[in-house]
């Protein structure tokens, strides 16, 4: 049953759900990976990383939000919940326990990396079927990629 009703076909429908949900996920897991980091990070440079952690936690969840929204207004239901963010996301577990400042900025840096990865094929896949979908995806990259590239910075 779907409640709204979609202007997109029912072939684009499913590409854009698709990419969608995976971005949906991936965020939500980023935010949730980078929570965990910030709480156990210890290490010299303990407080900027920590400081930088909560940027990306902020940025994760406004556009986990915002993607949310864009699939609920598509005719997609939105799928965040922990079993599923957990079975579909590509960001690797973070350790338990304290983790060293250094191996918080490579954690930081690989999920980043995987979830851009993921986001670049998406804005590739929804260019033909949903070009406001696409921009959506476009925004979340650039966001990301700026955060990537202050975690490669800082670990030089």
């Amino acid at each position: 049953m779907s409640v709204v009703k979609s202007s997109l076909s029912e072939e684009n429908l499913k590409l854009v759900g698709e990419a969608l949900q995976g971005a949906l996920v991936d965020l939500v897991d980023l935010a949730l990976v980078a929570k965990q980091v910030h709480w156990n990070i210890v290490g010299p440079r303990f407080r900027s990383v920590h400081l930088q952690l909560d940027e990306v936690v902020s940025t994760a969840r406004k556009h986990s939000d915002t993607v949310a929204e864009r699939a609920s207004a598509v005719g997609v239901t939105p799928d965040g919940r922990a079993g599923t963010v957990a079975a579909q996301s590509a960001i690797d577990t973070v350790p338990n326990g304290w983790i060293k400042d250094a191996d918080a900025v490579r954690i930081l840096v690989d999920a980043l990396g995987a979830v851009i990865t993921r986001m670049r094929e998406r804005v590739e896949s929804t260019d033909a079927p949903d070009p406001v979908t696409q921009d959506v995806l476009i925004q979340v990259t650039a966001d990301l990629e700026k955060h990537a590239w202050m975690f490669q910075a800082e670990s030089t």
